[in-house]
């Protein structure tokens, strides 16, 4: 079939608006990128510069000998990398069980459950140091603050991640269920040998958005740690200031820097990112 006049139209009107949106989306990396290769002189100047008169790729160096930075990468790692594991089974468990088992108020607690979801992070913050504060497995005067597990313990769950592998599994028909019963299958192994190995979409999308989430974590491991010891890479970006002054060109190269590892696990799970959204939208 010819495509008409009209059809080139829309197609050049949608590629012009498509174009125009990714511009506006690039436009704040654009200009990080550009600060992180000015001077101070050029960051201050008068007339705002979009490219350098001769790119700064020091800044980079300087910017990541500024402190222990192999220490706050390993911390953040370390904490992300533990958070998104334990989220992922406790998550994709209780997402299973809301879904595939029945059981007396089972709609209830998922109800509650949901209600989590609508509650802000600076809510809880209180009640959760609060809470850690007074659990006596480390220190009878600090509890479980300043130490790793008080990073960890308070995102290693969330409604948000029981309501998607929740809708994911519900998705699935009831003879899966009945044949895995038929050949001797318990509840726990149908969850391990059956669903688990086709959970692939979703626990992507989860882990993606879990990792990105903890890693840009800012105001728990402020109200949690003090010192060096358990600094995180975005307590770290704090440091290029001195006396009121900011370092916006060094501040920006190591924003960048940190940002990577958010680009690669998205760039790694992106085949299976929409698609584990998508499967969590179905209606129950």
């Amino acid at each position: 079939m010819k495509a008409t006049s009209s059809d080139h139209v829309y197609k050049a009107a949608t590629l012009l608006i498509v174009g125009v949106l990714a511009l506006i989306t690039l436009f704040p990396l654009l200009l990080t990128v550009s600060v992180s290769l000015q001077t101070m002189n050029e960051v201050y100047a008068h007339e705002p510069v979009i490219i350098p008169a001769k790119p700064a790729f020091s800044n980079y160096a300087t910017a990541l000998t500024t402190g222990s930075w192999l220490r706050y990468f390993k911390n953040s790692a370390l904490v992300t990398l533990v958070t998104v594991l334990i989220s992922l089974i406790i998550n994709s468990m209780a997402g299973y069980a809301f879904a595939r088992i029945s059981f007396k108020g089972r709609n209830v607690l998922f109800a509650l459950i949901l209600l989590g979801m609508m509650v802000p992070t600076q809510v809880t913050l209180i009640p959760v140091f609060s809470l850690l504060r007074h659990i006596n497995a480390v220190s009878s005067k600090t509890g479980l603050i300043n130490t790793f597990p008080g990073l960890v313990i308070p995102y290693i769950a969330g409604s948000f991640g029981v309501f998607l592998c929740r809708q994911f599994y519900v998705s699935f028909p009831q003879e899966l269920d009945d044949a895995a019963m038929m050949d001797g299958c318990g509840r726990i192994r149908a969850y391990i040998n059956i669903y688990l190995p086709l959970s692939g979409p979703v626990l992507a999308s989860l882990g993606v958005l879990k990792f990105t989430g903890t890693w840009n974590e800012y105001t728990w491991p402020l109200v949690a740690t003090n010192g060096e010891k358990l600094k995180t890479v975005q307590l770290a970006l704090t440091s290029f200031r001195d006396e009121g002054e900011i370092y916006w060109n060094l501040l920006m190269a190591a924003t960048l820097t940190v940002s990577l590892p958010i680009y690669a696990v998205f760039m790694f799970a992106q085949k299976h990112f929409v698609s584990g959204l998508l499967a969590g939208s179905v209606k129950a």
